[in-house]
């Protein structure tokens, strides 16, 4: 009867955290370049209270046997990195990958981390920043008396200065991929560090050998569906509470047994 209580609980336990994965996918529904999580889940051990082939008697054997599971547990939260929707923003410095790929960026240690949110800004010095000052890596600085800004889909930064007709090559935006991005590991920031699962990086220009394109002046938005979501938060919410009710169920029969004598 204890392995009732104990199982359910395991149940009960897993729905929580499928439930906090879906909050932070819910919370984020508005995150430029966020990309939602899911839970993966697996089944625990199993007791075997009668092997299945065993022998009967001399010319015969079980055909099928007991086996008792003890429960679930999460093995995984996935990023599901499949393409957001775009939002055309019109602002020069806004910049979108349509297809594979990561922004670089340069953390403040040193350490090269990767986005695909494309709100870029000029920092004091007019160098192409994130919204948390982080640097584009190669760097990429506009000169102050810019006033047209133009970035083609294979990355390439041109610029028009105020008084001159010319455009000018200012640096190229790279980007990078892995073999396997759903391995790398967040940090918040919609920013991205690479682990031994993902991979190493490999950089390239956009619109070549894999990579995606670029647009300016759109961003990507989040890839959450808030119906999915909300389906799923409601299937979540019923198993916990059908486990719950399991627990409930295995006490009530605990107590029946307990009064037999009094």
């Amino acid at each position: 009867m204890m392995r009732s209580l104990w199982t359910a609980a395991t149940g009960m336990t897993a729905q929580q955290l499928n439930i906090d994965v879906i909050a932070n996918n819910l919370s984020n529904v508005n995150t430029n370049g966020f990309k939602r999580s899911r839970v993966d889940f697996q089944d625990l051990l199993y007791q075997n209270l009668r092997l299945a082939g065993a022998s009967s008697s001399i010319d015969s054997q079980i055909p099928t046997g007991i086996q008792v599971g003890l429960g679930s547990r999460p093995v995984a939260v996935s990023k599901l990195l499949h393409q957001g929707d775009y939002q055309m923003t019109g602002n020069p410095l806004d910049v979108s990958i349509e297809g594979n790929g990561f922004f670089q960026v340069i953390m403040p240690n040193g350490e090269v981390a990767y986005t695909r949110a494309g709100a870029f800004k000029l920092n004091s010095q007019g160098n192409m920043v994130t919204s948390d000052g982080y640097m584009l890596e190669p760097a990429i600085a506009l000169p102050g008396s810019s006033v047209d800004i133009s970035i083609g889909t294979d990355g390439t930064v041109t610029v028009r200065q105020d008084g001159q007709t010319a455009a000018t090559s200012v640096g190229n935006i790279t980007l990078a991929k892995f073999p396997n991005p759903s391995g790398l590991q967040s940090i918040g920031r919609c920013l991205f560090l690479p682990t031994d699962a993902s991979g190493d990086a490999t950089t390239g220009t956009p619109g070549t050998e894999g990579f995606g394109t670029l647009t300016q002046g759109a961003l990507e938005m989040s890839n959450v569906n808030i119906v999915e979501e909300m389906v799923n938060m409601i299937v979540a919410q019923r198993a916990y509470e059908i486990n719950s009710k399991s627990v409930q169920v295995a006490d009530d029969m605990l107590q029946i047994a307990n009064n037999l004598k009094r």
